[in-house]
């Protein structure tokens, strides 16, 4: 059975009692740096890791009379601390917890953006390797050019998808920062220590300047990471669109019993998972724009970029999640058509070799010019009366002065045209590429 595209992992990430834990987390390691310096008893702090909790519930109720989602956590928390809850947040602002904190979940979701990148990237190699030698027409501007393979094509998408991985892996490392420097970034009524030994403990680095908050070009940067990467998705969903359809047909997607492609056409069979990435690509590459606008705040901070944050990032992880998954699933059990694809490569009798047979006059001395025309015209010839493209050649006086019959033979054989695949996929997936 074809495994679902959404993953609950991703979606715990963004959940409030996980947000509210992970701020809880900053918390105390601050309490626990500022024990360490001397500014907070050793028995509060211990009172304070035993009985620290809170309830979402009874947050959002606190929050809806003061209007602020920190305070309203502090004192939720502080409820169950009691009197030891003073020691919480010294000389911290409420971007120290929020932002802190949001890089912790943004490495969280990165990382398990990272394996869904690595699952699809397995399943394209997958097919890639299968279909190594599976011939098929390569197409420019929607027109036959000249002959590749399907593995190929996958071979591209595959490397495609390792720059991606790449830049996922930087941006990562870019949002991997965290801040408890204080109102403005100063550390007025706070230390340096304590930042760094909360970033430590969470497996961040602390920013080397902040103000009072992380600067938004990290956001954005991790944004439009995943923007590019789903652009890549819909790039190759709508290959995948295109060679679905019905005059081409050389994949289609897996069509499941049971399943229905039209309420009024019973014999509908829709790409409708290629269809999917494309539309959700719009909304990632929005998301992208958004963030950008979060860049330009005012002075050492203002809110507008909050409201954003709020919906664009946990929006963002979980689109890119589901379409790598919904990608992958979809490339897995892709349907291939090789007879097909060949009959398609096959359509126009041989003139997608023409560029061999015009480097064949060129090399016997003939001038480019000279080539180019008389290979174009016995290639219009049988564009529009059809035929064969080698035998015309070879009943073309003109061309038999510089080509011989053997000759012509080799410049139209599938076997020239696809000599260098195999150093190619070496180069794409190493030497032991069967």
């Amino acid at each position: 059975m074809i495994p679902r595209y959404t993953r609950p992992e991703m979606a715990r990430i963004w959940e409030a009692g996980h947000k509210y834990a992970t701020w809880l987390r900053v918390e105390i390691l601050a309490c626990e740096a500022w024990a360490a310096l001397g500014e907070v008893p050793r028995a509060a702090l211990g009172r304070i890791k035993k009985r620290a909790r809170f309830d979402v519930d009874r947050i959002d109720a606190i929050e809806r009379e003061v209007k602020h989602d920190v305070i309203a956590f502090l004192t939720e928390v502080g409820e169950h601390v009691g009197p030891e809850a003073r020691y919480l947040h010294l000389g911290m602002t409420s971007s120290d917890v929020l932002d802190t904190a949001l890089a912790v979940n943004l490495v969280e979701a990165s990382d398990l953006l990272l394996r869904g990148l690595d699952r699809a990237r397995a399943v394209v190699k997958r097919q890639a390797l299968r279909h190594k030698r599976t011939l098929m027409i390569g197409r420019t501007h929607g027109v036959h050019a000249e002959p590749i393979t399907f593995g190929f094509k996958l071979a591209l998408w595959h490397e495609e998808l390792g720059r991606h991985r790449e830049r996922l892996l930087r941006a990562r490392d870019v949002v991997s920062v965290g801040k408890v420097s204080g109102a403005v970034g100063t550390y007025a009524n706070g230390d340096p220590r304590v930042e760094t030994y909360v970033c430590r403990k969470l497996g961040l680095r602390p920013a080397a300047v902040s103000s009072q908050i992380l600067q938004r070009d990290r956001h954005a940067e991790f944004v439009a990471a995943l923007a590019l990467l789903a652009s890549s998705l819909e790039k190759f969903a709508v290959e995948l669109r295109h060679l679905q359809r019905t005059e081409v047909l050389e994949v289609e997607e897996y069509f499941s019993p049971g399943q229905k492609g039209s309420s009024a056409m019973p014999h509908k069979r829709n790409p409708v998972s290629a269809e999917n990435l494309s539309g959700l690509a719009r909304l990632a590459r929005s998301y992208s724009l958004a963030a950008m606008e979060n860049v330009p705040l005012w002075h050492e901070r203002d809110i507008s970029h909050s409201s954003v944050e709020r919906v664009i990032l946990p929006d963002a992880a979980i689109l890119l999640d589901y379409m790598l998954n919904r990608f992958a699933d979809l490339v897995e059990h892709l349907v291939v058509y090789p007879d097909r694809m060949r009959a398609n490569l096959l359509k126009l009798g041989g003139l997608v070799h023409s560029e061999g047979v015009l480097l064949a006059l060129v090399k016997k001395g003939l001038a480019r010019e000279k080539a180019y025309q008389l290979v174009q015209r016995n290639a219009m010839a049988v564009w529009q009366e059809g035929g064969d493209f080698g035998k015309r050649l070879k009943a073309d006086r003109e061309v038999a002065r510089f080509l011989t019959p053997q000759v012509i033979v080799e410049c139209v054989e599938l076997r020239h045209a696809l000599r260098h695949v195999v150093g190619i996929f070496k180069r794409v997936f190493g030497r032991r590429t069967r």
